[in-house]
């Protein structure tokens, strides 16, 4: 009825054989052929109800020691006999084994690199063990049902096949292996499926380079198809193809020889022509200048053309007679206005909220009336003449100042009076004109008299002597540069040039010339764009580089991509402006890269560029640099205030600094910084806690407002606004005051005033906290940070593609250059490239601390720079200097 069955000690535990028979006197096992003890058997005995016979059972116990003790040439194996009236019965012989399993595996898989839709083999033999170990794969620690994936089969002899390997089946495979006695893991595999780079289809060729002669075009093509992925290799083949080109050279036309003169026509003339075909214009020439047809008189003057009767004669004569009376008249009535009156001045304001923009009435008096001063007397208002004019000035070279007029200082004949009691104003660019005529007493014009700089106690290092900067004519450098590259600088300027290594051929070398526009924008921007740059001229045109330069171009815009669209553009030979790219944009032509002050650019041609913005939303916001300069006025008791809303580029500071040098001002206070927003708000700046019985305002009130599109479309000219103040006593020697700067609804700056307008009391105080003490060209190995020898190293290291994905990509992302990497895919160097971009980010830096735990992090070095021996940083191309840290 019931057979022993095949049993596993496990461990030191043992096992129990069972039988059953019926009907049976006598149950017995015999164990490897010899009988066990009566006494080890448990016996059972029970009726079967069906048929009333007797059922007996019996079962013995199997110990670890009994099957370790066998020693024959099988198994321990077990049966039991059964005996009734009717004869005996045997049973089946049941093995009996301990059960095992080994810890090692005979085989682990190994990892494989395949391409896509390639076929993956991973084998796996278990360890060895008793009962057979079952096997089971992992991936990524989940276990795999090949019955839910055709693509997997785990059926052959315990391996893993994957028929088409697809990215998603990239991961960490591990065997398990598992019987009744324990569970064993074997090493994990990594598998990686990448793909190899594919050419994208060839652009357009681009326009011949030059216009005039022989140039190149060039076509290129991106590993973008598909673009490298988990080290797969790249595009084998050039990314940019040349071919030279000839354009026609334009024709200018010219003149042939006048033909002869015609004959004399009835009205005594005769002419004579010309044509344009000596050459005629080809190409997009000139046409030639001047006329193509000629006449004169024929008849030397002598030539009289009738009149048709007596009467037109006597007619012409009677107008030129009426003529000269009516002239004659004039002039005497002029002459004797002129004698019998002299002119005073009545200034009003009139316009206080319409935008800065005043109307002045000039009324006339009678000569000698000399109580015009005297309050209590009005004078004669008749006789008016209207001057329209601002008092806030944009342009400092334009600053006939209005302190340094009769509008600030009263003269013997002229009453200032104010009828509101806030000024709005804004900056023109031209000076007004006076309508009536002025006495030379009046209006001085031509006043030849400086101001007098004051140079106020030294309250922070950040200021400096305004005599030490450079005039606008300074904002050029050049430099010569060949193979070995360098950098090109502008102090206190924040532009910078870096030519690679390499970008000039060998044997060549260029003088390569840098410059800011400091004149009016050339810019202008289209719609709701604004200029955020100056503009920056690199050349020569005509040069050609084969690595991309570094511009960096600072910028005045709170950088965030949520609230402005900031476009790269350039202008064109014809002196137009095109975009090259947004900073957003995915491009292979150049790569913009966005800092918070700066803008670095990577371009392979020279000429002008600039930055636009365009705001997206009202939380768009330009950086505004306020400052406040000053300077007595030509009456001693006075002293002018001047405040300045620039962008902020060093740039633009630097211009507003060398004007007001000219002008004997002087810095106050150090300049702040102003969130100005795109929200349509004018801003507002004021003059607030002036010392009473001290110090008091003088003509006009202490407060003046600046439309919001005059301070957002500035075009980069300086925004200015005079306050004139007039001490009570010659005694006072110290100034103390507040100036705040404020957009409606927006931030808001407080410049502390405190100053001695003493000569005698006057510092030389410095004005720069960090002036970039920068030679302007640095050439060869001392223009970079990273010494050749280990720029070499890094580029031979992340050049290669690495199956872990340590390359260049990993170089960049560890670096903050997180977009637009196919543009550096489509370099012979991407690492090179990187690290020229780096340079041109950390000019101002002194180590070289970021780049090293750059590359600690990626894994690929084991050691800081910045830690190496100093045996060996003293080698020549380490370029060790205990100076700066490096």
């Amino acid at each position: 009825m019931q057979e022993p069955d095949d049993a596993y000690i496990i461990k030191s535990n043992p096992i129990a054989l069972r039988c059953k028979a019926m009907p049976a006197m006598q149950i017995f096992f015999k164990c490897n052929g010899e009988w066990v003890h009566q006494n080890e058997h448990v016996s059972e005995e029970s009726m079967d109800e069906s048929t009333g016979l007797k059922v007996r059972e019996v079962f013995i116990n199997v110990t670890r020691q009994q099957v370790e003790d066998f020693h024959g040439p099988e198994d321990y194996w077990c049966q039991c006999v059964a005996w009734s009236h009717l004869g005996t019965s045997k049973s089946r012989k049941a093995s009996v084994r301990i059960a095992y399993l080994r810890k090692n595996f005979e085989q682990d898989p190994q990892g494989r690199e395949v391409p896509i839709e390639g076929m993956i083999v991973l084998h796996c033999r278990p360890p060895e063990g008793v009962p057979a170990a079952e096997v089971e794969w992992l991936k990524n620690e989940e276990p795999i049902d090949s019955q839910l994936d055709e693509n997997i089969d785990t059926r052959a002899d315990h391996n893993l096949i994957i028929r088409q390997a697809r990215l998603s089946d990239s991961g960490n495979y591990t065997c398990m292996a598992a019987n009744i006695v324990a569970k064993r893991r074997s090493l994990s595999a990594t598998v990686i499926v990448y793909v190899n780079g594919g050419w994208s289809s060839w652009t357009e060729w681009s326009a011949c380079n030059v216009r005039c002669g022989r140039g190149w075009q060039k076509r290129s093509r991106t590993c973008t198809n598909p673009a490298p992925l988990n080290g797969g290799a790249f595009c084998e083949g050039m990314s940019v193809q040349k071919i030279t080109c000839t354009s026609l050279c334009p024709v200018d036309g010219s003149w042939e020889v006048w033909s002869e003169w015609s004959v004399c026509s009835p009205e005594c003339e005769h002419l004579r022509i010309r044509e344009c075909t000596a050459p005629p214009p080809r190409n997009g020439g000139k046409f030639c200048e001047g006329l193509s047809q000629e006449s004169e008189n024929c008849t030397d003057g002598l030539c009289i053309q009738g009149i048709e009767n007596a009467s037109d004669i006597a007619l012409y004569s009677g107008l030129g007679a009426a003529v000269i009376a009516v002239a004659v008249l004039v002039v005497g009535v002029t002459l004797y206005r002129r004698s019998q009156s002299d002119y005073g001045v009545d200034v009003i304001d009139s316009s206080a909220l319409t935008g800065g923009f005043q109307t002045f009435n000039f009324k006339t008096v009678r000569q000698g009336n000399s109580l015009l001063l005297n309050s209590s007397m009005q004078p004669d208002l008749t006789v008016s003449r209207t001057y329209s004019g601002p008092i806030c000035l944009q342009d400092p070279l334009d600053k006939e100042l209005m302190t340094e007029s009769s509008l600030f200082n009263p003269l013997s004949d002229i009453k200032v009076k104010v009828q509101s009691s806030f000024m709005v104003s804004l900056g023109v660019s031209e000076r007004a004109e006076y309508h009536s005529k002025t006495h030379s007493g009046t209006f001085p014009h031509g006043n030849t008299r400086g101001f007098n700089t004051i140079h106020p106690r030294n309250k922070t290092p950040y200021i400096q002597n305004l005599s030490s900067l450079p005039t606008r004519t300074e904002l050029r450098t050049t430099g010569v540069f060949g193979h070995l590259g360098g950098r090109l600088v502008m102090p206190n300027t924040g532009v910078s040039l870096l030519i690679p290594h390499g970008a000039i051929p060998e044997e060549n070398s260029w003088e390569i010339y840098m410059s800011i526009n400091q004149g009016e924008a050339s810019l202008q921007p289209d719609g709701s764009e604004v200029l955020l740059s100056p503009e920056v001229t690199c050349g020569p045109s005509d040069m050609v580089v084969t690595t991309p330069f570094a511009l960096t171009i600072p910028h005045c815009a709170d950088v965030s991509s949520e609230h402005w669209n900031i476009h790269l553009k350039k202008r064109t030979q014809q002196g137009k402006w095109e975009e090259v790219m947004s900073v957003e944009d995915e491009s292979t032509s150049c790569y913009c890269l966005l800092d918070p002050f700066a803008c670095h650019v990577l371009l392979d041609s020279f000429g002008t560029y600039a930055l636009a913005g365009e705001p997206i939303t009202d939380c768009a916001v330009k950086q505004l640099k306020v400052a406040v300069f000053g300077c007595m006025s030509c009456n001693s008791l006075d002293y002018n205030l001047r405040v300045y809303c620039v962008d902020n580029t060093p740039c633009a500071f630097q211009e507003v600094v060398s004007d007001e040098r000219h002008q004997g001002g002087q810095l106050l206070e150090e300049p702040k910084l102003l969130h100005f927003k795109g929200n349509t708000f004018s801003l507002q700046i004021s003059v607030l806690d002036i010392p009473p019985f001290l110090w008091r305002i003088k003509p006009f009130t202490a407060c003046q407002e600046v439309p919001f599109s005059r301070v957002w479309c500035s075009n980069r000219q300086p925004l200015h606004c005079a306050f004139s103040l007039e001490r009570y006593t010659p005694t006072t020697t110290q100034l103390s005051c507040k100036i705040c700067i404020r957009q409606l609804k927006g931030h808001e700056q407080i410049l502390q005033v405190q100053t001695s307008i003493l000569e005698s009391e006057r510092e030389t105080i410095t004005f720069f906290a960090q002036e970039d003490n920068t030679f302007p060209a640095q050439t060869g190995p001392k223009a970079f940070k990273i010494p050749y020898s280990i720029r070499q190293r890094i580029c031979a290291t992340f050049d290669t593609p690495s199956a872990k994905g340590k390359d260049w990509q990993m170089l960049a992302q560890k670096n903050s250059i997180n977009r637009n990497l196919s543009y550096f895919a489509t370099q012979s160097s991407p690492s090179a490239v990187i690290l020229n971009l780096w340079e041109a980010r950390h000019q101002h830096d002194g180590d070289l601390d970021s780049l090293a735990c750059a590359l600690e992090e990626i894994g690929r070095t084991h050691t800081k720079l910045s830690n190496i021996p100093e045996t060996q940083l003293e080698e020549p191309d380490f370029g060790y200097s205990r100076q700066n840290g490096l």
